[in-house]
């Protein structure tokens, strides 16, 4: 009895460790550009060149600091662009009585004459 409560423990426990990360994920899939120190020191801090390329720990240090800063806005900023994204073409764009894209327009057939 003891043996079966073990295993079952213990299945339970990887089936959690299995499941965690997929769960901890965004269900959606964002593109998130991903920030280049290098870009960063020449064109965002504005340093020489030569600097950037001697990569010290305190601009490091400032690099993550600011890249964490960005990031803790971007997906929320790219949650609400997809949402305002999906309002616009499901609700304000959406014509259910006009012809979709996809399909022709067919005539009017109820007005024409019938043939005889």
């Amino acid at each position: 009895m003891i043996r079966m409560r073990t295993r079952v423990a213990l299945g339970l426990l990887v089936a959690a460790a299995l499941c965690a990360p997929a769960l901890a994920q965004n269900t959606r899939n964002y593109a998130v550009k991903e920030m280049n120190f290098d870009l960063w020191c020449q064109l965002q801090a504005k340093l020489p060149a030569e600097r950037c390329d001697k990569r010290t720990e305190a601009d490091e240090a400032t690099f993550q600091a600011y890249r964490a800063k960005v990031e803790a806005y971007e997906i929320p900023y790219l949650e609400r662009k997809n949402s305002a994204a999906r309002l616009d073409r499901n609700v304000l764009r959406n014509d259910p009585l006009g012809p979709r894209k996809n399909e022709p327009e067919r005539p009017d057939t109820s007005t024409a004459a019938q043939p005889r």
